[in-house]
């Protein structure tokens, strides 16, 4: 069976909630995730709260990485393992793509951003 299973898929996306509910999150690049908060319409401020209700959308079934994950290039998450995500969020009414890793009891927010056609993510 190739990893992650649906049960994993399903277990990291039940400790990124408990994470950001926990205040345990971590930005990649907050430059890039502040530019793609405006386009969505929210503020940066409020990221702790958007990804608590986006995190109640997704599913195992919207995973969208690959098989087995990614291993992140980023120096503060080198080699740790990408988990990808799109659906069509209620929250913002558009097609969400969202990429997160665990590391060290944090959840470290890699992308999250209106799903771009053609994008390689």
């Amino acid at each position: 069976m190739k990893r992650p299973s649906h049960k994993e898929i399903h277990g990291k996306i039940s400790k990124a909630k408990e994470l950001v509910s926990d205040g345990y999150i971590a930005i990649i690049e907050p430059d890039c995730i502040a530019a793609d908060a405006l386009e969505l319409g929210y503020l940066i401020e409020d990221l702790p709260n958007i990804l608590s209700e986006i995190l109640l959308e997704v599913k195992a079934e919207n995973y969208a990485g690959t098989k087995p994950p990614q291993l992140s290039y980023e120096k503060q998450i080198i080699d740790c393992e990408l988990f990808a995500f799109k659906w069509k969020s209620k929250r913002f009414g558009c097609e969400v793509y969202l990429k997160f890793t665990l590391k060290n009891n944090t959840m470290w927010l890699v992308s999250l951003h209106e799903h771009r056609v053609g994008e390689n993510e």
